[in-house]
């Protein structure tokens, strides 16, 4: 099992998929991240350096979850579906089976 912080904040992108949040939440949990700090990524809000971002992968039929952590957060004017995110830099850490 990988290792993170379970103080920090996951922003969860289901890229549409509603329909896999609730199995994707409960894979984030059995991996060690706290259920109450598993948000839904918004495009006007973004997460802060040392917190997570979840993705569903690769759309439109994900069968996983790519892990990354922020390491920098720039101010950026808003742009489409990326939003404020196209500011944000992360590193890519481990992905979760999506079952």
């Amino acid at each position: 099992m990988n290792q993170v912080d379970a103080t920090k904040s996951v922003y969860l992108f289901t890229h549409g998929r509603r329909d896999l949040e609730a199995s994707a939440t409960n894979a984030l949990v059995a991996n060690g991240f706290a259920k109450e700090r598993i948000l839904a990524a918004k495009a006007d809000a973004v997460g802060n350096v040392g917190d997570y971002m979840a993705m569903l992968w690769m759309p439109p039929t994900p069968d996983h979850i790519k892990i990354q952590k922020i390491t920098k957060v720039e101010q950026v004017k808003a742009e489409g579906m990326v939003g404020l995110w196209k500011g944000v830099s992360k590193e890519d850490l481990f992905t979760i089976p999506l079952k």
